[in-house]
């Protein structure tokens, strides 16, 4: 079994009861080392099986445990019908996709569903440059150029757009 350290796991248990810590020594207070944290996450979860705050918190503890894939899209899954609102439940479904072509396709629907979250088109940038290297596949290669471009139009500071920058100039300089 994997253990989480203690300072996630309140970070995590803090958000889904969305409260204030009490104190920074919350954070670096050790859990009872006899007992699982993810337990009171998942107590919580079983509880109140349509709160997604409750659902994203658990996936991303399974998620930061290492549990897989599996487990964290079906509990994004499940809070995407519970708030279909709330981008965290869709980025951790997008994100436990195992198949690299399949999370681009997942991404691009967060992107569409939530035009100005820049992070979700950067993983679709991201995931589709890691696709067009891994197979030579210039429409991925595309699809990564196009996007790195659109969020450099949005880009807000200097070290956002000089990365962007660095991206591109490395993409476009690619030769299958």
């Amino acid at each position: 079994m994997v253990h989480m350290p203690a300072a996630i796991v309140q970070t995590l248990l803090g958000i889904f009861r969305n409260r204030p810590f009490d104190s920074p020594r919350t954070l670096i207070d050790p859990l009872n080392e006899d007992t699982d944290p993810i337990l009171e996450l998942e107590r919580t979860a079983a509880e109140r099986p349509d709160d997604a705050h409750a659902l994203i918190a658990l996936a991303n503890a399974y998620w930061l445990a290492g549990r897989g894939p599996e487990p964290v899209g079906e509990l994004a899954s499940r809070a995407i019908a519970a708030d279909p609102g709330n981008r965290a439940g869709w980025h951790l479904w997008a994100l436990s996709e195992s198949h690299p072509r399949d999370r681009v396709a997942r991404w691009q629907q967060v992107s569409t569903r939530f035009p100005d979250d820049d992070l979700a088109r950067a993983n679709v940038a991201d995931n589709a440059a890691a696709v067009a290297g891994a197979e030579k596949n210039h429409e991925a290669l595309e699809l990564a150029i196009r996007t790195y471009e659109e969020l450099l139009v949005t880009a807000q500071n200097r070290e956002q757009r000089e990365a962007l920058d660095s991206a591109l100039q490395s993409l476009r300089g690619w030769r299958f």
